[in-house]
């Protein structure tokens, strides 16, 4: 009974306690706000705005939004989005939201935020983009948004968190070197999603390898940089990618969300948008910090 007892102290000591889980409604509030000074703003200010210092987007390479919108300039498109999946580190000071968007009135695609708890306790996006995916069916706005279930670990360290999914992101990419679609299902969370092609974000299991399957079968993926929370229970990374598709070199970049979960960090979000061909050698983007 003696050791039983010394071997659970010593257990809940090597594992940090998890805190309950944290409701994301503040980073669906940010985004709704974000959404609505796109309409009343327009985007280049709108998108200032509500941009962290280190905020990035790819321009078609990952820039400092600052650099982008900071010039001014007219409204412009009338776009329109609104959050229909979101999810929060259990520190609640890092989260995500997707959903539809329009430009101008016609299906765009599916948007994706990453955002950060500013020490003055308002939230501001570290990136946004997202690919052209279908949004036939996608629920209307003001629809209920969908949580994503909480990290059941944390390592209680960002920047031991973000070296633990380095690692993870070591293992994948040598892996799709070989086969992607394998490699990422051996990855993905069971309710982790995979975007990035022109067909609706999958909500199965058999959806998902449909869109792995749309993927070239070896991409070379190389990282540029991530942050994770101060739980290190979630965390964000971002990179490029590069493949050959009937004969042609092609390239693009990654986004995605990754969790700390039972048997270890699980992607819970995987996008990957196209990018034209390069004419110089690109300029290593101002990776945003590890904590």
């Amino acid at each position: 009974m003696k050791s039983s007892s010394l071997a659970l102290a010593a257990l809940l000591l090597a594992s940090p306690a998890l805190a309950a889980p944290i409701d994301p409604a503040p980073v669906v509030a940010a985004e709704r706000a974000f959404a609505a000074d796109g309409l009343e703003l327009g985007v280049q200010a709108s998108f200032l705005k509500h941009s962290a210092p280190e905020g990035i987007l790819f321009a078609p390479e990952p820039v400092l939004a600052k650099a982008v919108f900071g010039t001014p300039r007219p409204k412009g498109t009338a776009l329109v989005w609104w959050p229909l999946w979101a999810g929060i580190a259990r520190s609640g000071d890092l989260g995500f939201t997707t959903g539809p968007y329009t430009a101008d009135g016609k299906p765009g695609g599916y948007y994706f935020t990453v955002w950060s708890k500013q020490p003055d306790g308002s939230w501001k996006w570290l990136f946004d983009g997202g690919p052209p995916s279908d949004t036939t069916g996608a629920a209307p706005q003001g629809s209920d948004v969908a949580y994503a279930k909480p990290a059941a670990r944390q390592t209680g360290s960002p920047s031991k968190a973000l070296d633990q999914v380095m690692k993870a992101e070591v293992a994948l990419h040598a892996a799709a070197r070989t086969d992607v679609k394998a490699a990422f299902l051996a990855a993905v969370a069971d309710d982790g999603r995979i975007v990035g092609s022109n067909a609706r974000p999958p909500a199965t299991r058999a959806e998902l390898e449909a869109e792995l399957a749309t993927r070239p079968t070896s991409v070379a993926f190389s990282a540029l940089g991530g942050q994770a929370s101060s739980a290190g229970d979630l965390a964000w990374t971002y990179g490029v990618a590069s493949w050959t598709r009937d004969g042609a070199q092609q390239r693009g970049h990654y986004v995605r969300i990754w969790r700390n979960d039972q048997p270890g960090w699980r992607l819970l979000f995987d996008e990957l948008l196209p990018a034209p061909a390069l004419k110089s050698p690109p300029v290593k983007a101002v990776a945003p910090p590890a904590s």
